[in-house]
């Protein structure tokens, strides 16, 4: 088993919700393929498993845990200007929904923040017993 296993369930059918962040299954897995490679670069064990429901069900769970389970009592908060690396920058100006906005029907529309967070909320808790050896 690898420290990380994220498992993501969908139908056959694609999300029929045109606003959402990602409109097909296809590039909801490539996301989180995306994901996983990010992790093994940064020598994480991890594991993708894409896996096609007959009931309709529509989840990501990472290590057995659904997203809203893992960041349940999580405070996710946006940097302040002052505390942000591009203090002092020219900002950019974007159109669209808020960055934490979630339609939490679709899996496929949570937010990069919040499921990275989730991700690393589950990497900590994988560590939290780990016990460093110095010799």
């Amino acid at each position: 088993m690898a420290m990380i296993d994220i498992e993501y369930l969908h139908p056959e059918e694609d999300p029929d919700d045109p606003t959402i962040r990602r409109r097909t299954n296809a590039v909801m897995a490539h996301y989180i393929r995306d994901l996983i490679f990010e992790m093994q670069m940064a020598d994480i064990s991890c594991a993708f498993k894409e896996t096609v429901t007959t009931d309709g069900t529509r989840d990501v769970r990472i290590n057995g845990k659904t997203i809203p389970q893992i960041v349940e009592g999580l405070q996710i908060k946006m940097l302040e200007e002052e505390d942000s690396c591009d203090h002092g920058t020219v900002k950019v100006v974007k159109f669209g929904r808020p960055t934490l906005d979630w339609k939490r029907q679709w899996v496929e529309d949570v937010p990069d923040t919040i499921m990275k967070n989730a991700i690393a909320k589950e990497f900590a808790d994988c560590n939290k017993n780990k016990i460093n050896v110095v010799n």
